[in-house]
């Protein structure tokens, strides 16, 4: 398996269920409230891990018990967090989730440490990056660090993966320039490119957008339809599993962190490791929290969704 990288956020996430949303003004009890781990960047990291990768992650917790919590979970999933610091006087990361009994779900994020460490700090982790096989990063914390730690990556020939979410405007294109790999969402897609994503005529345009920048892969995920890849002439749609979806809340992660566990670096399996993300994430979709309901790769063998 691959020695994956992880740069981006540790979140404790707080979730409540609720039967509905509730409507501007709305006060309304609620069916179930935990907190479970989180953060998409963590999330990556643990679905990478339990799918068999050699996992290390690189960011930061505050000093509180947030941070002690989040590092006490990592520590359990035996992800290196050599490259995790934390923080004095800086809250943890946190996010707020709300889940409806149609599994949807609204997200509030304090970002805390996660936009705390610097690229200074990135370039301790040289070592770190320069062993991997591939990095992942998202938009939960300092784009300056990311682009520091795919410039290193680059430099080393190991391959960059962005996950363009939560959606910005404009994306520095310093960042684009230095990611071999990109998988938005369609609206995230729609933003990055202009192109709004009704079907696959319109997803190839995108992907051709984001080709000229330099981007040698794109991955688009568009839900419970499944992930349509452009890469090196290849493309198309790789349907996802029917499942009864009850909590789609880290589904995209899952979805990352799995398939990057069995890629090859030159993408030449990216179609059998899109099928294997898909199957890992139709496992996720099918529980409740963040990181709780991520599978590991045994789980999968058994369903039939990989060898």
């Amino acid at each position: 398996m691959n020695t994956v990288t992880v740069i981006g956020s540790i979140n404790l996430d707080r979730t409540i269920r609720v039967k509905q949303m509730p409507k501007p003004g709305e006060t309304m009890h609620t069916k179930e409230i935990f907190s479970a781990g989180g953060g998409k960047g963590a999330n990556q990291a643990v679905a990478a891990k339990r799918s068999a990768a050699t996992t290390h992650f690189i960011g930061a917790v505050g000093d509180d018990d947030a941070g002690k919590a989040m590092l006490e979970l990592l520590t359990q999933e035996e992800i290196d967090l050599t490259g995790v610091t934390t923080l004095t006087n800086t809250s943890t990361g946190q996010a707020y989730v709300v889940v409806d009994d149609a599994g949807e779900n609204q997200i509030m994020i304090h970002a805390g440490a996660n936009m705390a460490f610097d690229p200074d700090y990135v370039a301790q982790q040289r070592q770190l990056i320069e062993s991997s096989d591939f990095i992942i990063a998202q938009f939960e914390s300092a784009t300056d660090s990311t682009i520091a730690a795919f410039k290193l990556a680059q430099a080393a020939g190991v391959r960059t993966i962005l996950n363009p979410a939560p959606a910005m405007a404009k994306v520095p294109t310093e960042l684009l320039a230095v990611t071999d790999m990109i998988i938005p969402n369609e609206t995230e897609t729609e933003i990055l490119t202009g192109v709004k994503i009704t079907d696959e005529a319109s997803m190839l345009k995108a992907a051709a957008d984001l080709h000229a920048l330099g981007i040698a892969a794109v991955i688009i995920t568009i839900g419970s339809k499944g992930a349509f890849y452009d890469v090196d002439g290849r493309h198309g749609i790789i349907p996802a599993y029917k499942v009864n979806a009850v909590d789609t809340t880290s589904a995209g992660d899952t979805f990352i962190g799995a398939m990057s566990s069995v890629l090859k670096s030159d993408f030449s399996n990216l179609e059998a490791a899109i099928r294997y993300g898909n199957g890992a994430s139709s496992l996720t979709v099918q529980r409740f929290g963040a990181q709780p309901s991520i599978p590991y790769r045994h789980e999968l063998i058994e369903a039939g969704l990989a060898e």
